[in-house]
């Protein structure tokens, strides 16, 4: 750093030691022409003398100079690179020059600008956010009673009254899905503050899975879809953020096995190893991942061919997913054999809590 500063500062002063150094030519020019013109009016040491103390002078104000400045030169460079950071501009507080000070006003009025600018804008943000959780947790309570005339309706309407059981069945399946699309937006709004409302312990991740299969099991039985759970396996993560990840992997493996005819398996398999950490795998035998999707199924709002042939997928559950296990320092990655299946497999590191929010 202090060779690039140097570097720099002489290349600023260049023309004018050009200048000075075109004058002290021109000095001992002038006697040179004075000493032929008069002989005995000037010697060779004097000239020698002139241009020596010359040269001495400038050097001598070029190094107190650069003194002078190098503590500015050395904040500009600090700034550069921190040049991604808010408070990178702050760091500029040794301006030497009158140029320097008013590049140093107008930096400080760039940067109060848009700190004024950021605060606003956060402010907004966070009214967005809390008039988001505020309108899901109105709306929740409408969608649970519909769900629950919808049941009250099909327990008591007679079993020969088809279609009106299979109307009050279509209100509840369409409740499910709003609530669904509600616990969804809710998470990514709690997403925005994911430190606030994460509770680390090691966790029986067999139990998370059965929790999740036990909240789903409407689901899977008017699909044909029979779940199983292979192994058990322990983990150091959060319970209530892991299962919403499963939730979203079951609802996406649901989604595309439900349009294959016949009884559908969807396998939980737990591997636990001591130095490698634990993985847990999700295997349903839905009509697969074309192969050219499976790198951007983890992006925000992508849906894929067989999202787009469905007509109901938003995009947005494994990209949660995705960013939940960034965060907590899980690994989550999908292999797919396009018409027999997916498997998407979580994995706990055994230093994976180290890496929270680092991926």
């Amino acid at each position: 750093m202090n060779r690039r500063m140097l570097a720099a500062y002489l290349l600023d002063r260049l023309p004018f030691a050009l200048a000075a150094f075109c004058i002290i030519g021109l000095g001992a020019g002038f006697m040179l022409l004075e000493k032929a013109r008069y002989p005995g009016f000037t010697d060779n040491g004097t000239i020698a003398y002139f241009a020596g103390l010359s040269f001495f002078v400038i050097g001598v104000w070029l190094v107190y100079d650069y003194l002078r400045q190098a503590a500015y030169y050395r904040q500009i460079g600090q700034a550069l690179e921190r040049s991604g950071e808010l408070e990178a501009g702050a760091i500029v507080r040794s301006p030497a020059t009158r140029e320097q000070r008013v590049a140093a006003a107008l930096l400080k009025e760039q940067h109060r600008a848009y700190v004024n600018e950021l605060g606003a804008y956060r402010r907004k943000q966070e009214l967005h956010h809390h008039f988001a959780l505020q309108w899901v947790h109105h709306m929740k309570t409408p969608v649970s009673v519909v769900d629950m005339l919808a049941q009250e309706a099909l327990r008591q309407m007679p079993a020969e009254n088809a279609v009106f059981r299979r109307f009050a069945g279509s209100v509840k399946e369409e409740a499910e899905k709003m609530a669904e699309g509600l616990e969804l937006m809710l998470h990514t709004a709690r997403l925005e503050k994911f430190d606030l409302d994460l509770h680390l312990e090691q966790t029986p991740l067999h139990d998370v899975v059965r929790g999740v299969i036990n909240k789903h099991k409407r689901l899977f039985i008017r699909h044909s879809i029979f779940p199983s759970v292979e192994g058990e396996a322990w983990a150091v993560t959060d319970g209530k953020w892991l299962s919403f990840v499963l939730t979203q992997l079951v609802t996406n493996a649901v989604k595309y096995s439900k349009v294959k005819p016949g009884a559908k398996k969807l396998v939980f398999r737990l591997q636990s190893d001591a130095r490698d950490g634990s993985k847990l795998s999700v295997t349903d035998e839905g009509i697969g991942i074309a192969s050219h999707d499976l790198p951007r199924i983890f992006h925000p709002f992508f849906t894929g061919e067989n999202g787009r042939a469905s007509g109901d997928s938003t995009g947005m559950g494994l990209y949660l997913a995705k960013q939940v296990c960034d965060r907590l320092g899980h690994g989550i990655f999908a292999v797919s054999d396009p018409g027999r299946g997916t498997t998407i497999t979580v994995s706990f590191e055994a230093d994976g809590i180290h890496l929270l929010g680092g991926r």
